[in-house]
Parts: C-alpha cells; structure tokens; sequence
C-alpha cells in the first residue's frame, strides 16, 4: 500500500513536548499521562498497564493475525546511592550509559518532599585546586557526584532537606531544534520513537483508512533496563515493528537520513519474513533506507520473545549519532519512518497463517535456498583470458 502524508510540524512538536517530560525508568508516570491524553485526543481510547505502559488498538477490517508497533517511553537516568559526607550524592545508572556523558550535566533529584536542581560533577571539578588533576581523574559512574543547588555542606543537611538513597535523578535534554532539520538532545532514544508512533497514527486517522488487521500502538515503560514489552504486548498479536534508534558510528551502516532497517542484534537475527516485508515497502514506497547490524544493542523486540511471546519482531531505526550520550538525529529519519509504519499499517498481511498460533505446514512461508541468477553475464564483468 502507498505510503500516507505524515504531519511533520505535528511530528517535530510531538517530540518537543516529550522531551520536556522527566521519564527515567521507574518515573514514567507523567509521561503516561500525557501520552494517553494525546491518544485520546487523536480519538484512540488507549488502555494502561498496572505500571503504566499504554496500548491502542486500531481496529481493522478483521482482527487477527493483529499486529503492533512499539516504542519506549522512558529513558536513561540515575539514582541517589549514598549520602556523601561533603553534602553531595553518589549516583548508580539508570540503564547503560557512561558517567563519561554525565559530567557536566544539569539534573534535577526527585525527592519524597519535591524536586531538587544540581549539577553532575567530577570528583575533581576545580581546575585552580586540582590542576592537571582533572583531566588525569578516572571516569566512571564512583568518580562523579551531584552538588545539590540547596545548603547542603553534608549528610545531616542532605537528610534535612528531604534526600534518600534511590531518589530518580533525571537528566537534562539541552534541546535544540536546528533550522537545517537537525535536532541534538538527551533522551532522543525513544521519545523520538513515540512522537513517530504518534504521527503515524494521526496520519492514519487523518486519511480515515482502516488497515487491513487490527493494528496495536503500543508504548513501553522499562525498556532501557531490559523489561519493555514482556508485560504489555496483546496475547493476539503475530507481528510487532519496535521503532528505536540506530546507531551511526564507524563500522556501522546506519544513517541520521532514511531508515535504517535491523538485520539482528546482539540477540540475533530478526524475523526474516517481517524484515524483508519492510525492506520491500520502503523500496516500492521509495522511502530512502539502508540495513544495518548492531552487535550492542536490544530492544523490545527482546523482551518480547525472551517473556515467551511467538511474535515475529522487526525493528525499523532513526539513525542517532553519539546514542546514549549527546545525541543527534535528523528529521528526515523521523519523517521517513512515520511514512514506512503508514505503509506497514495498511499494507496486505503476506502470511495469512499466522492468524493461528498454531497448525498444520500448510500455509508456512519459505525462505529462498535456491543458488541466484545472475543480473548479467559473466563475460560483461570479467576480463578475457589472456
């Protein structure tokens, strides 16, 4: 099915608006709030988890074999690990970033009284006493600590103004939209993956096509511990598209423009069938996309399987440069990728037999085994003897 038009101021404000949200794993609250608001707007009555994760179902012209697509709502962040002596706090991660990329940062401590701002230091912050010192300390999460923009000069005071061990500490996104389509925050993975989810969405309301199957928007709460969809995915669901970012570094073959399409991870290989479906729609949509693997990386996609779910996983990626530090994407990707969900979302369902968790062979795909044809022969390409 063609692609649909993606509302991309829509997009671009979506993604602002989850960007001013604090949501560190564990903190999720508010941006589930918002989230079911803007789903409820778009007039999609969502349903909420326990612990907050949110799915939409977009009826389609018949039910199974339904499909989802899924992004995280939380992001990295810390918490308070120790009360230190010199009025300052000791942090442990919040999912898997360097403290490399923590230093220098603004924050702000959620405490059982209220939110406190601070600044991420390293132990050695003050050239005029350390002097070489502070480019020579070690880097790690042991050697940085938050001073706390209140009167703290130690642990008693800390106490007194309301601190405990596992307070959240949120980072700050330092949010920049650039004029050339560019846009550098933290927190990029995955809100930018919830504000495509979004204006796939709005671009399939707007159009007033249904799909073909039911078609589950879905939004996950702990992805970046390893949790994601193992609690929160439809137990009817046969085929789920994650959207999350991809990594653009050297060695690796994604892009900040286009899609970048996942062959595997570091879990493996993702279903074969569901990804060459995607690869297709992007080439017959002439949606710019390249493949790529990822050798440290998971995602809900993960979580998925590894809870027991007989699902077949995708995962579709906006290329992010620096991921999990001080990222940067570009709207192009995040425009490229709404468009592909649309065609995905409308696209016929290729294996009719998936509707059944399980049955006879008949029905079952093949993969292709048998040796290629050549695109042309060989006496074009090579030279001749002699």
């Amino acid at each position: 099915m063609p692609r649909l038009d993606v509302d991309i101021d829509y997009l671009g404000d979506q993604l602002k608006a989850l960007l001013a949200i604090p949501s560190p794993t564990g903190f999720t609250d508010a941006i589930t709030h918002a989230v079911v608001d803007e789903l409820q707007r778009l007039g999609v009555e969502p349903e909420v988890t326990r612990r907050g994760a949110i799915r939409a179902r977009l009826k389609g012209r018949v039910k199974d074999p339904s499909r989802a697509l899924i992004a995280h709502l939380d992001t990295l962040g810390a918490q308070v690990k120790y009360l230190k002596p010199n009025g300052r706090l000791e942090l442990v991660p919040i999912g898997n970033w360097s403290a490399r990329f923590a230093e220098g940062a603004r924050c702000t401590v959620f405490t059982e009284h209220g939110a406190y701002r601070g600044s991420i230091l390293p132990l050695k912050a003050s050239g005029h006493t350390y002097a070489d010192e502070v480019d020579t300390q070690p880097t790690g999460w042991p050697y940085v600590e938050v001073r706390v923009d209140a009167l703290a000069r130690d642990a008693a005071d800390l106490n007194r103004l309301g601190f405990h061990v596992g307070d959240v500490v949120a980072i700050d996104t330092g949010t920049e939209f650039l004029d050339n389509g560019f846009i550098v925050s933290r927190h990029l993975d995955d809100k930018a993956g919830v504000a495509i989810l979004l204006a796939a969405l709005k671009a399939m309301v707007d159009s007033g096509k249904t799909p073909p199957v039911d078609t589950w928007w879905v939004f996950s709460i702990a992805e970046e511990v390893g949790l994601g969809a193992a609690a929160v995915l439809p137990h009817d669901v046969a085929a789920m598209v994650t959207v999350d970012n991809g990594t653009t570094a050297p060695g690796q073959a994604s892009d900040e423009f286009g899609v970048t399409i996942a062959m595997a991870d570091q879990t493996g290989p993702f279903d074969y069938h569901l990804t060459h479906e995607l690869i297709r729609l992007a080439r017959d949509n002439d949606i710019r996309h390249q493949r790529d693997v990822f050798r440290y990386y998971r995602s809900d996609s993960a979580s998925a399987l590894e809870a027991g779910a007989d699902v077949r996983t995708a995962l579709v990626t906006f290329g992010v440069d620096a991921s999990h530090g001080y990222e940067r994407i570009h709207m192009h990707a995040l425009r490229s990728l709404a468009e592909l969900l649309t065609a995905y979302a409308t696209s016929p369902i290729d294996i009719k037999r998936d509707a059944k968790l399980v049955g006879s062979i008949e029905g079952f795909p093949h993969q292709t085994i048998e040796p290629a044809e050549p695109d042309i022969e060989p006496d074009e390409t090579l030279p001749a003897d002699g």
